[in-house]
């Protein structure tokens, strides 16, 4: 992508399993198999496959009628960039959606209408952060992406949950200096007086002057169950995997048992959960984690369950217990411009 921001992720299923092992896993994959048989033949498969998926996608929270379903083999051409001769029985594909509908053959014309999200720049700074470098000659160096507000030079920022404060000397993305880094920028930035052994992988970065993050000590969260062999009772201790952060969890209770969609309750304090199920559940974390509810920040506030080498659940945060934040580390380039006030 360069320098481009990624507004748009593409899921390519192939025909084994519907994309099945692979959308639990991952956004991005290859197709397999398609291009080894006749594509004139492939009516049916493509029929069962889009069945298939809409099914599974519906479980775990997204309405089909608002996704583009189009058959293409990449290894011919057929049905990217122009409607291919070889798949008569293909009639397009078509989208609805409250900002309009939008209809189409082709992969190309299903980019081209979908629509790129807002970025939220009005919003506190949070930047999760996916690793830190130390630097010869810098110092220590952050990295990761903006997903709200702006991060500037001369900025005080806190990570949360360590609660360490200092003072963002310079920000770079592509080894170029910027004034302004804005939501979707994938940046590196210098900060005083930190080591490496300060923050990590998982801490989030925010302005500290402005609503400052906290450490979460638990939340309550609506959870799909996608793929788990037996029953899932409370006291279930598996690994959550949220923004850049992996910590050991637990089911502390089982609260609502639910209908996916539309969301209707079923019945209050189940037993146990099953794959296909859906439910209210509350949840406390192993280690100390920085957390926020879906609807106030979308990118801190949905997860992944992971037991088993495989995506067990996946779920969003309805409402979130804060801890109150201890006395941190300040340091001194932070203390001195304080003091000059």
């Amino acid at each position: 992508m360069g320098k481009e921001k990624t507004h748009i992720n593409i899921v390519v299923i192939g025909h084994v399993d519907s994309g099945k092992s692979t959308t639990t896993g991952h956004l991005i994959y290859k197709c397999g198999g398609i291009d080894k048989r006749t594509i004139e033949n492939f009516e049916k498969e493509a029929a069962e496959m889009g069945k298939e998926v809409s099914t599974y996608i519906k479980k775990i929270g997204y309405n089909p009628d608002t996704v583009a379903f189009v058959p293409i083999s990449g290894w011919n051409g057929d049905n990217m960039l122009e409607p291919s001769a070889n798949m008569p029985w293909f009639k397009g594909w078509k989208v609805t959606r409250k900002d309009g509908n939008a209809s189409g053959t082709t992969l190309l014309e299903a980019l081209d209408c979908i629509l790129p999200p807002t970025r939220p720049t009005d919003k506190p700074l949070h930047l999760p952060l996916q690793d830190v470098y130390k630097i010869g000659g810098i110092g220590t160096a952050p990295v990761g992406q903006v997903e709200t507000g702006v991060l500037k030079p001369g900025m005080v920022v806190t990570f949360a949950p360590v609660n360490v404060t200092t003072k963002v000397k310079s920000v770079k993305m592509h080894h170029e200096a910027l004034s302004e880094a804005f939501p979707g920028d994938n940046v590196g930035f210098n900060v005083k007086n930190v080591s490496v052994k300060d923050v990590r992988r998982g801490n989030v970065a925010g302005d500290s002057k402005n609503d400052p993050l906290m450490e979460a000590a638990g939340f309550t969260a609506q959870v799909i169950i996608l793929n788990h062999p037996g029953q899932i009772s409370a006291g279930y201790a598996p690994v959550l995997d949220c923004h850049m952060a992996h910590i050991a969890c637990k089911f502390a209770e089982l609260k609502e048992k639910l209908i996916a969609i539309p969301v209707k309750k079923l019945e209050n304090g189940p037993k146990f959960l099953k794959s296909g199920d859906a439910a209210i559940v509350d949840m406390v974390l192993g280690k100390p984690m920085c957390v926020e509810s879906f609807s106030d920040y979308p990118t801190l506030g949905r997860f992944a369950v992971r037991d088993m080498r495989q995506t067990v659940a996946v779920g969003v945060i309805k409402a979130v217990d804060k801890k109150a934040a201890g006395a941190g580390k300040v340091t001194k380039s932070v203390q001195k411009a304080q003091k000059a006030k």
